[in-house]
């Protein structure tokens, strides 16, 4: 619980005075979205690829006040989006001091705080409680409880003297403590049915019944749940009285351009060091190539994680390069993109015919991405510079433990390459790193559309051989 800070009101009769209105969850949230509506101001920061799609749903479905479900396969935001949902709450408002379900001092609905307010009349003393604070989340699981969810007699209150009967004996659980709130629900098919059934009052009636208890405790919040729709077979399902209670049922999905593929992986990637865009691009078509194979099993999905562990594992790999060779910049290349691979294959559901086949068919649907980058980016453009250095003969070896200074060196100058560079986003302040990545993009590239010859063998690639 926050304190009071100079000037916030510390009790209720300050509260009053100061004009404060009681405003529900729902409606507070409401209001603040209309406000960011009308100014253009970004409601959901961080969230790529949904502007035209689950956004427009999500803002209809708050303004309407429903109680909603985020379904979608794996790695498509759901957790992220449910978060962001904490932004819409005012940033700080006020609660009963010490209560444990965060109660509205205008309306107190725990016995506890009622019994406060009928004592103390104006002078209930009031706590301030930051917006981060009223969001809660849990992550369903089979072995979830009714008390771990809704609350359960506490036997250390009985102990102490209070009889059973007495509605203070009750320890709340997590959806109460949301009270005033937001509470978000992980993976809600996982929930054992019998579980779910016990959220059917907070839903309809916004209340809570715990075990043989007269105790009917009136809760105010936003309840948002996710579910991955392979989860109704595989693990659970939504039962349909749970699922008809909730307002909205809200579609998620992975992004439908390769330029916002591209962007979430920038946003999301810890990089430890330079990976230029042109190879975020090929990850960003080698997870699309993954989503569109007959090869892997699509009802699983292939989550956003994929192209962002391999984008760090593709930095990891220049890294390594840099340090093993001694380089004084780190920039990631073509060649280390293979590399990631087999690190990446516990990330992807194949197909039961696929049984040994699955490092190949990740090695054949990066061949495409690189290739299809390639032609998206240099596309049209005269590569005569490079293609004639192997008409006269040149040999040019690379490989994930070759410098890039050795690379830059076997090519010499190359007539075209500015305007390589120009395409890759790179310009006349291109580093020495980058360049030699954009050599290698292009011998690569060349390669794939079968205009030079190729040979690797042991991390070794000789172009020309």
């Amino acid at each position: 619980m926050s304190l009071p800070e100079p000037g916030r009101p510390a009790t209720l009769g300050e509260l009053r005075a100061s004009g404060h209105v009681h405003r529900s969850v729902k409606s507070e949230i409401r209001e603040n979205l209309l406000a960011r509506l009308r100014t253009g101001e970004d409601v959901f920061p961080g969230m790529v690829g949904f502007e035209d799609t689950v956004l427009p749903e999500l803002e209809t479905a708050l303004l309407a006040g429903h109680d909603l479900v985020l379904l979608g396969e794996r790695g498509q935001g759901k957790t992220r989006l449910m978060r962001t949902l904490a932004g819409l709450l005012d940033e700080w408002s006020p609660v009963v001091e010490g209560c444990e379900i965060g109660d509205d001092p205008h309306e107190p609905s725990c016995v506890r705080c009622r019994r406060l307010a009928a004592e103390l009349g104006d002078d209930l003393p009031v706590a301030w409680r930051h917006r981060s604070e009223r969001y809660t989340e849990k992550l369903a699981t089979p072995d979830t409880s009714v008390g771990d969810l809704v609350g359960d007699v506490d036997p250390v209150k009985v102990a102490q003297g209070r009889t059973l009967g007495d509605p203070e004996t009750v320890h709340y659980g997590l959806v109460p403590r949301s009270n005033r709130g937001i509470f978000g629900l992980n993976e809600l098919p996982d929930l054992a049915e019998r579980i779910q059934v016990a959220l059917f009052n907070v839903l309809e009636e916004r209340d809570i019944q715990i075990r043989g208890y007269s105790l009917r405790l009136p809760l105010d919040l936003l309840l948002v749940a996710t579910a991955n729709p392979e989860d109704y077979t595989n693990r659970g399902r939504i039962i349909t009285p749970l699922k008809d209670r909730f307002g909205a049922e809200i579609r998620t999905h992975y992004p439908t351009e390769v330029s916002d593929e591209v962007a979430l992986i920038a946003q999301e990637s810890a990089l430890v060091a330079d990976v230029p865009e042109h190879l975020l691009e090929v990850l960003a078509h080698f997870t699309r190539g993954l989503r569109e194979s007959a090869a892997v099993d699509q009802r699983s999905g292939v989550s956003a994680r994929f192209a962002i562990a391999g984008a760090e594992g593709v930095a990891g790999s220049a890294l390594r390069r840099a340090a093993r060779v001694g380089e004084a910049y780190a920039v990631a290349r073509v060649c280390d993109v293979p590399t990631v691979v087999p690190t990446l294959l516990g990330k992807v559901e194949f197909e039961m015919g696929e049984e040994g086949r699955e490092r190949d068919v990740l090695t054949h649907l990066l061949r495409l991405a690189v290739a299809e980058t390639y032609r998206s980016r240099l596309a049209g453009l005269d590569l005569t510079g490079f293609t004639n250095l192997f008409a006269e003969g040149a040999v040019v070896e690379t490989g994930e433990l070759v410098p890039g200074a050795d690379l830059l060196a076997q090519v010499g100058p190359v007539s075209g390459l500015s305007k390589v560079l120009d395409r890759l986003g790179h310009g006349d302040d291109a580093t020495p790193g980058q360049v030699a990545a954009a050599v290698e993009f292009v011998l690569e590239g060349l390669h794939l559309t079968r205009r030079i010859d190729k040979d690797s063998v042991a991390g070794r690639t000789v172009y020309g051989a």
